[in-house]
């Protein structure tokens, strides 16, 4: 098996959260809808996990071009607005630009 090669252009977000306990289910509902949102405006989902016990939630998304256009555009969408009630489910946020290491 060969190791993955670098993208050399890709911007990765790393999106960490904590999940109100109690907040779940409603919580990854929601989310399941971001994900094709964020695909159709050109992200790409390179990972999620989550820690119920600790009521943590990680994921990564990245994006091959202007990063910032595309967000731009992915938060005008009309379809992400309806979405914007998945806050009421996160205690607390933390977003940071990070860069990929390739595996040997």
């Amino acid at each position: 098996m060969t190791p993955e090669a670098p993208v050399a252009t890709e911007t990765v977000l790393l999106r960490q959260y904590s999940i109100k306990p109690g907040h779940w289910p409603a919580f990854l509902a929601l989310w399941r809808q971001v994900v094709p949102l964020r695909r159709r405006h050109g992200f790409h989902v390179l990972f999620a996990l989550k820690d119920e016990a600790n009521n943590l939630f990680t994921w990564a998304v990245s994006h091959d071009g202007d990063i910032q256009a595309a967000m731009d555009r992915y938060y005008a969408d009309p379809e992400r607005a309806a979405l914007e009630v998945i806050g009421e489910h996160i205690a607390e946020f933390k977003v940071t630009t990070v860069a990929r290491e390739p595996i040997p």
